[in-house]
């Protein structure tokens, strides 16, 4: 199926490409930064999301609807801590805390910029292709939160 954007569809889509990419660019240089396999691991598999994320923009600034695959329905859970009596953080634990942080900053204002676009749009498949990603977005951040609180380093107040 073939969809016309509005100009302001176009100016979304291209900001949300943007963000796409600077996502992978985070997560792939931060699973090479992080100390913990299962972080690193971790980041692999958002980083691989976040592509198929940008394809779908690319796809959608084509004219065409993307096919959406369930993708966050498989995610993996979140890695359980090693020791939780450990007080305080290790140096490796301290670097992964902080890259942690900031990925999850990156994506609670991802998920809110697909908010706005997603009530933008006037074509109701265009609109569930964003709303999709916008879950995976979400449960990215989900599973950050998780790997944090469980190592200790994300406490609810």
């Amino acid at each position: 199926m073939h969809i016309n954007l509005t100009q302001k569809e176009r100016l979304l889509l291209e900001d949300q490409k943007k963000h796409e990419e600077m996502c992978i660019e985070k997560y792939t240089s931060y699973a090479s930064h992080a100390q913990d396999p299962q972080l690193q691991q971790l980041f692999r598999e958002y980083a691989a999301q976040e592509k198929r994320h940008l394809d779908s923009i690319n796809q959608l600034l084509s004219g065409k609807i993307p096919q959406m695959q369930q993708q966050g329905q498989t995610q993996t859970a979140p890695p359980q801590p090693q020791d939780r009596s450990m007080p305080g953080f290790g140096q490796g634990q301290a670097s992964d805390a902080a890259l942690c942080q900031d990925l999850l900053m990156t994506e609670k204002y991802v998920s809110s910029t697909y908010d706005t676009a997603i009530f933008e749009f006037t074509d109701p498949q265009a609109r569930q292709v964003l709303n999709h990603i916008q879950k995976e977005e979400q449960q990215h951040g989900e599973g950050i939160f998780h790997y944090m609180q469980s190592r200790g380093m994300y406490k609810p107040q």
